[in-house]
């Protein structure tokens, strides 16, 4: 007599459950996937900086100063730009191995000229945080004279403590339009001053690496406030420390520092080294860090 031996298959209570194990497993993997995945960013966007600093050093070994916030002729003293606005980054191109894109740029021409139309967005990684997630390469700027496209960036420079929409000429920072900071003259020290930060697309969608464009205006993402002005583009500021304003502040202007990190902002130090300054640093030090010879004390951070 033979036996014949059924094969025995998973049922459907026992599937279910194995399903229901691998989600549980895979909702434990997926955050820590994540945090990887961050910290890796977090990496890149240190060393897009690091980079930038390195530049900025070389800027000033090659001419004993500092790139200019932005280049602009003025009539009066924190008056009107009349052009052309290339900004501080366009400046460190060379020593950011991309000296045939400088060769490209007529620096005696308005960034809006047509013989820049390729240049103005070109999209740049050492620019771009890899945390951030823009709608686009690009950005539209309002100009007097219709919309402008750019390339869009995810770090500025630091323009001092008030706003430099107001003040573009006089800010106590390292960089201001035409500025020719030297070395020297931050005697705050330049590990206690800020010269490059983060801003994010989401609250500063208007951000670039090319510069302040002429009669540019960069709205607000609060409707409570009123339009910033073409030195928004690549400088930001601290704000007074009454205001508050320190990074990822939920007041939302546009020229504030921000980034998609869980904790702070990435920062350039005139020194070149790079810190995370935290959402949480006291409003009086953030201020401080800001200024290139206020004589603060800045403390622990």
């Amino acid at each position: 007599m033979s036996h014949v031996r059924r094969r025995r298959g998973f049922t459907l209570i026992e599937l279910l459950v194995v399903i229901a194990i691998i989600a549980i497993l895979i909702g434990l993997l997926l955050p820590a996937v994540q945090k990887v995945r961050e910290a890796a960013a977090r990496m890149t966007c240190t060393n897009n900086l690091k980079q930038i600093g390195l530049a900025l050093h070389n800027h000033h070994g090659t001419y004993e100063r500092l790139p200019p916030g932005f280049s602009s002729k003025s009539l009066t003293i924190n008056g009107e730009g009349m052009g052309p606005g290339w900004g501080w980054a366009a400046h460190t191109l060379p020593y950011l191995e991309q000296d045939n894109l400088f060769r490209q740029i007529d620096f005696t021409k308005d960034i809006t000229d047509p013989v820049h139309a390729t240049v103005r967005v070109r999209t740049l990684k050492v620019f771009r945080c890899p945390s951030d997630s823009p709608l686009a390469d690009t950005c539209d700027i309002p100009t007097a004279s219709g919309t402008v496209k750019v390339a869009f960036a995810n770090y500025v420079a630091m323009g001092g403590t008030f706003e430099v929409t107001a003040y573009p000429d006089t800010g106590n920072g390292c960089f201001s339009r035409n500025s020719r900071t030297r070395f020297g003259d931050i005697t705050d020290g330049t590990s206690n001053t800020i010269f490059v930060m983060e801003r994010e697309s989401k609250r500063s969608p208007r951000t670039t690496w090319v510069g302040a464009l002429t009669g540019s205006t960069n709205p607000p993402i609060n409707p409570a406030y009123d339009e910033e002005g073409p030195p928004t583009l690549v400088l930001t500021n601290t704000g007074p420390a009454d205001e508050g304003r320190v990074p990822n502040n939920a007041l939302d202007h546009v020229e504030d520092a921000s980034s998609k990190h869980t904790s702070g902002v990435n920062t350039l130090l005139g020194d070149g080294s790079v810190r995370m300054i935290r959402n949480t640093i006291n409003p009086a030090t953030w201020e401080a860090l800001g200024t290139r010879a206020g004589g603060e004390v800045v403390g622990d951070y």
